[in-house]
This record gives structure tokens, C-alpha cells and sequence, in this order.
């Protein structure tokens, strides 16, 4: 299987920290696979961005976003960080299928551990929309790029059984290099499907050393909890919808952190018309964004409602879409004089997506 899902973008935000910005977010997966036995699948993934090079030096404009340091060792804030490029992941899989289950042991010198949900890329409510949720470091999807993970899979009837272990320390986003590192993390993560339309998944991680350039903070903990689901509107009318709670203990010396974030899709087989959106609620410390109150570790809740619109042309095996969406950010009073009041953002973009099977 070949995959890629690309954007080409021009955000416009309000505020004092508003920035006007074209950037490019982008990635390419490879899925090669050959049967070793009748029941054995050996399997490898890799992820590939260009995002390093198609980003403005700052990041990607995103008001309240956070994460990583950029080339200066400054902290990516009000912008979202390249990923690592150009090898997002890799990762080695052998599975043994056995009824309708499986056992599958991986290795992934950069990928995913088994942590938080579905990565934003990858979920259907998610693919459509260019940016990655606000609380992609708080709980959430952070563990999609990870270095030297270690793990498994054990799926029996409706409940797959899933840990892992891994080096602690996300990748840089400025660095071209794929380093190793000792297994001194671990995860777990159960997922339930109620029925082929929808399923549920619960994780829990323990992260060490996870911040280069904070050596006093040992390590953090890091909790999701996701539904997906999808569903008949109309008669031929899908309504796909995610709803997403992270906690992370410790990040930034910061007790507890928490996030929460619903997106939904709706969309129809046959039709060019693609509704969507994003509602997030999440806490930030103002230390996080770079000002300072009376308490700046102190968290406090913003809110961010996101609508969009894609319509799509059909092009053999690839889309290509136009498309539109407004977020208004909802702030509390302590953050006005940095962010203005309340301030709008929006974007134009053009997305190109395609994918292609083979077998043999």
C-alpha cells in the first residue's frame, strides 16, 4: 500500500500573536508485506515528511499550540513543529494470525508506541484537517513518533491487548538523523470494538527522561481514554466522529494537565461536499506560551471551535480538494493582553490525497 495525504496552506489569525503564513504539511506511507508461512505476516511500515523543509523556520502558524525546541533551542509556541523528516517512522512487524485473532511483535527504530489514540493523521476526522489537535503533547497522540519501541499486540475476539517499550525522548523535529536509544519507557493500551462501526480505547505510559533540555524533570505520565465511531445520517450520508481525553502528570513541572477534543466528518460516498470540524477544551500554563502572570505554572482552560468545509475532485485513485475553515478561540480574561480578544483564525488550502493496493 502507498499513501500520501498533502497540503498546501495559507492561515490568517487576529491578535497581537496572529500570524499570516503559507506552509506545507505533508506525508507519505509505505506498507510492504509478504506471508512467510500461511499464518505468518512479515510487515514493514514507513512514514515520510518533508515537513523539515516545507515549514517556515517558526513552525507552522497555530495559536496556543506548544511543543519541542526549534534549531535556537527555542520552544515552538503559537506554531506547530515540523515533524521529524525525512523519516517519520519505520517499523518492523511480524504477525501470526490464528482464527480471527493475531499476535503481532514489532520493532520500530522510530514509530509508534502503544499510547494515546489514534494518531490525528491516520483517523478518519483527522486526515481532512491540516493541523494537529492542541492537545497533541497533553495525553494525546505525542507517542506516534517515538524512538526505539519495543512491543505487541495480542488481539482476542472484540479486545486487542497492547504494550510496549521505548526510549523516552521524542525525536527532534529539526534533526535528519534516526537515533537509538535504552528501553527505559513503557506503555499499555486495550482497545474494544462494540461492533464494526465503532470501538474504544484506553492507554497509560510511563516516560522517562523525556525533555533534553530539562534534566530536572525525571519523568512524566501520560493517560488517554478515545471513542470512535460512525454512523447513517441519511440514507447514504456517514457521520464519523472522534472524541478524544488526555492527562499528562508532570510536563513542564506541571502537576496535572488535561485535554479534551471531539472532531467529526460528514460525508456522503458519492458526493464532493465534506463537513468538518473540531472542538477542543484543554488546559494551558501561561509559562507554557512564553508570558507571565501572578502564578505562570498555573493552568488554566482555553477553548478552540474549529469548522471546515473540503469539496473534492475524484481523479482515477487520488483526491483532490479545495477547501476552507475558521477557528474562534475562546480565552480566558488573563490571556487578553497577549492574545487579544478572543481572537479568529481561518485558512485557505488545496489538499492532495491518493492511495494505492497491490497483492500479489
Amino acid at each position: 500500500m502507498l499513501h500520501v495525504n498533502a497540503f498546501l496552506v495559507q492561515s490568517f489569525q487576529e491578535g497581537p500573536r496572529g500570524d499570516n503564513e503559507f506552509f506545507a504539511p505533508n506525508m507519505f506511507m509505505g506498507d510492504f508485506g509478504t506471508n512467510a508461512t500461511e499464518n505468518q505476516f512479515v510487515n514493514v511500515n514507513m512514514m515520510l515528511t518533508a515537513e523539515r523543509w516545507t515549514y517556515p523556520d517558526e513552525g507552522a502558524p497555530q495559536l496556543l499550540q506548544v511543543g519541542e525546541l526549534n534549531e535556537d533551542d527555542e520552544p515552538y509556541i503559537d506554531h506547530q513543529h515540523p515533524h521529524s523528516s525525512p523519516i517519520m517512522g519505520l517499523t518492523f512487524s511480524d504477525t501470526i494470525n490464528f482464527d480471527k485473532n493475531f499476535l503481532k511483535i514489532f520493532f520500530a527504530p522510530r514509530g509508534e508506541a502503544t499510547e494515546g489514540p489514534q494518531a490525528f493523521m491516520h483517523r478518519i476526522t483527522g486526515q481532512i484537517n491540516s493541523e494537529p489537535p492542541l492537545g497533541h503533547h497533553v495525553g494525546q497522540d505525542v507517542a506516534h513518533i517515538t524512538s526505539t519501541v519495543l512491543g505487541a499486540s495480542l488481539k482476542l475476539d472484540r479486545v486487542t491487548y497492547e504494550a510496549s517499550a521505548f526510549h523516552g525522548r521524542e525525536p527532534s523535529p529539526t534533526e535528519t538523523d534516526i537515533p537509538m536509544g535504552e528501553l527505559n519507557s513503557y506503555a499499555g493500551r486495550l482497545i474494544y470494538e462494540f461492533d464494526e462501526e465503532s470501538s474504544a480505547m484506553i492507554s497509560a505510559s510511563y516516560v522517562k527522561d523525556p525533555e533534553e533540555h530539562d534534566s530536572d524533570l525525571d519523568h512524566i505520565n501520560r493517560y488517554s481514554a478515545s471513542y470512535y465511531s460512525e454512523s447513517d445520517v441519511f440514507s447514504e450520508i456517514k457521520f464519523n466522529n472522534t472524541f478524544i481525553f488526555g492527562l499528562v502528570n508532570g510536563l513542564e513541572h506541571i502537576s496535572a494537565l488535561r485535554s479534551f477534543v471531539d472532531e467529526f466528518l460528514i460525508h456522503a460516498a458519492d458526493s464532493p461536499h465534506n463537513y468538518w470540524g473540531r472542538l477542543e477544551v484543554l488546559e494551558r500554563a501561561p509559562a507554557q506560551l512564553g508570558f507571565i502572570t501572578t502564578d505562570p505554572l498555573d493552568p488554566q482552560y482555553v477553548t478552540a471551535l474549529t469548522l471546515g468545509y473540503t469539496h473534492k475532485w475524484k481523479v482515477n485513485e487520488q483526491e483532490l480538494g479545495l477547501g476552507f475553515a475558521a477557528t474562534k478561540n475562546f480565552l480566558p480574561s488573563d490571556f487578553d493582553d497577549v492574545y487579544g480578544d478572543d481572537p479568529w483564525a481561518s485558512k485557505i488550502f488545496v489538499q492532495w490525497s491518493a492511495m494505492k493496493m497491490n497483492s500479489r
